[in-house]
C-alpha cells in the first residue's frame, strides 16, 4: 500500500514510531506547499494521503486519486481539506486529536503572561538602557496580576480544557462559551462556569480562542463581537486566523476599544509583512504579541501526532475502522 506524505522525510523519519508498519507500505514524498500536479506525479495512486494541518486537500485533488481511502492531517486541523468530497467517496478523513492540547495551552498562558507583564517592550527597554524610566512608569500605571483576571474560552474542547487546567492553580475566574454546553461534572473537574457567547465578551478581562474554523465561527471574531468586549480587555487566539476579522481587531485596537492581543495564528499564513495585524503603528504595536504559529509543534505534539497517525494507517491496512473520523463516515 502506498503512502504519499506532503511534507518533510525528515520530520517523519524523527517522529517515526517504533510500531509503524513501514515493512507493509510504500512511502512517497512532495514538499509541503506541492500543487496538485506535483502531488499526483508523487502519488497518484496512493492509497492513504498524509498532509501538514494547513495544507489545502481540494475536490479536484481527490477526484484524480482513485485509490485513496485515508487522508489523514498531520495535526488538529482539517479545515482544509474537502470534507464532503472525501464523504461521498467513502475516503476517511482524520486528525490527530489532542495530540497538541497540552502544547497550545502552554502558548497560550505564555501570550497572556507576555502580554500582562510588558515582556516584550520591558526586553527592548532594558537593552535601550531605558529600564528605570518604564519601571518608573509601570509603578504608576499599574501591572495586572493574571490571578486577578477573569478568563473566557470560546469553545471547549481538549486545548481549552488543557488551558483551564493550566489557568485554574493562577487563581483567574474561569468561563466557557461552546455550541453545546459541557455537564456539570466536566464543568466542576475544569472548575469553569459557562456564558452565552455575548456576556463572555462583555464580562471577561481575557477572551481566548479555542474553537475549529467552520462556517459558523469563521470571522466570528468581528466588529460586534469586539464591541463588546471591555476596554481593558485582551484577545488571544492560539485557534486559527480565520476565526478573527483582521480589520475589525486592528480597528478596535487602534480606537483603544480593547487593551492588546496575544495571537500565534493568522490568517493568511504565510503572514506578509504588509498584514494588517502586523504593520501596527508604534505605541499600537506594543499591545500586541505575534508568534508565528508555534503553539503545537512542540516535539511532544510531534510524537503524539505521528503515533495517532501510524495507528490510523495501520488501522486502514488491516481494513479496520481509523479513530477520530472528522468528516461524518
Amino acid at each position: 500500500m502506498k503512502v504519499l506524505v506532503e511534507g518533510t522525510r525528515a520530520r517523519y523519519e524523527k517522529f517515526l514510531p517504533q510500531e509503524a508498519p513501514l515493512d507493509r507500505v510504500e512511502l512517497a514524498f512532495c514538499g509541503r506547499g506541492s500543487n496538485n500536479a506535483e502531488l499526483l506525479a508523487a502519488g497518484g495512486d496512493a492509497q492513504i494521503l498524509c498532509v501538514d494541518a494547513i495544507s489545502p486537500v481540494d475536490a479536484a485533488l481527490i477526484a484524480e486519486m482513485p485509490n485513496l481511502r485515508l487522508i489523514h492531517s498531520e495535526g488538529v486541523a482539517f479545515n482544509c481539506i474537502d470534507l464532503t468530497a472525501a464523504k461521498k467517496r467513502g475516503i476517511y478523513v482524520c486528525n490527530c486529536k489532542g495530540c497538541n492540547a497540552a502544547a497550545v495551552a502552554e502558548q497560550t498562558v505564555m501570550l497572556i503572561l507576555e502580554l500582562l507583564r510588558h515582556g516584550l517592550t520591558g526586553d527592548a527597554a532594558v537593552r535601550a538602557g531605558r529600564q528605570m524610566e518604564m519601571k518608573e512608569r509601570l509603578m504608576v500605571e499599574g501591572i495586572t496580576e493574571l490571578g486577578e483576571c477573569s478568563v473566557g474560552m470560546i469553545g471547549f474542547g481538549d486545548i481549552a480544557k488543557a488551558a483551564a487546567a493550566r489557568l485554574y492553580p493562577f487563581g483567574c475566574e474561569l468561563f466557557y462559551y461552546a455550541p453545546h454546553r459541557r455537564d456539570p461534572e466536566t464543568e466542576s473537574e475544569y472548575h469553569v462556569a459557562y456564558l452565552e457567547l455575548e456576556e463572555l465578551a462583555a464580562r471577561c478581562d481575557i477572551v481566548s480562542v479555542h474553537t475549529a474554523v467552520t462556517e459558523q465561527t469563521r470571522g466570528m471574531i468581528n466588529r460586534d463581537f469586539l464591541a463588546r468586549m471591555k476596554p481593558n480587555s485582551l484577545l488571544i487566539n492560539t485557534a486559527r486566523g480565520e476565526i478573527v476579522d483582521n480589520l475589525a481587531l486592528r480597528e478596535a485596537l487602534l480606537e483603544g476599544r480593547i487593551l492588546g492581543a496575544g495571537l500565534d495564528t493568522l490568517a493568511p499564513e504565510p503572514t506578509p509583512a504588509d498584514h494588517p495585524l502586523v504593520d501596527l503603528p508604534e505605541g499600537v504595536r506594543d499591545r500586541v504579541v505575534l508568534a508565528p504559529h508555534l503553539g503545537g509543534i512542540t516535539t511532544g505534539s510531534f510524537r503524539r501526532a505521528h503515533r495517532s497517525m501510524w495507528g490510523n494507517i495501520a488501522a486502514v491496512l488491516d481494513g479496520s475502522r481509523p479513530v477520530n473520523i472528522v468528516n461524518g463516515l
